[in-house]
């Protein structure tokens, strides 16, 4: 099984960008994906996740009401829609897969490569 996080770079303050979660070997749609960060000597926070079938979504409060996480089961991918990012988003940004239904990233069985995402004042 392999995931892999794309969509990173770097964009001003007050910009988007919209990262994606690929997975080889798992069909994501039956797991809990989730999207975690990790910025230099700070400890890995989570962002957000998305629940299978319903697809429920839960958000980190530093997010909520700028970035969105949704599916294309049809691509086997989750995406992380991010607006309005601000300097404090800066961070590689993991995508994370497993039947754990939490924000705690032990519980999550299969991590991808992350991607850098830098937001610039």
């Amino acid at each position: 099984v392999q995931l892999q996080a794309s969509g990173g770079g770097f964009v001003q303050a007050g910009g988007s960008l919209r990262l994606a979660c690929a997975a080889s070997g798992r069909t994501l749609s039956s797991d809990v994906v989730g999207w975690f960060r990790q910025a230099p000597g700070k400890e890995r926070e989570f962002v957000a996740r998305i629940t299978p079938s319903a697809g429920t979504t839960y958000y980190a409060d530093s997010v909520k009401g700028r970035f969105t996480i949704s599916r294309d089961n049809a691509k086997n991918t989750v995406s992380l829609q991010m607006n309005s990012l601000k300097p404090e988003d800066t961070a590689v940004y993991y995508c994370a897969a497993g039947l754990y239904i939490g924000t705690s990233g032990p519980g999550y069985m299969y991590w991808g490569r992350g991607t850098q995402v830098t937001v610039s004042s």
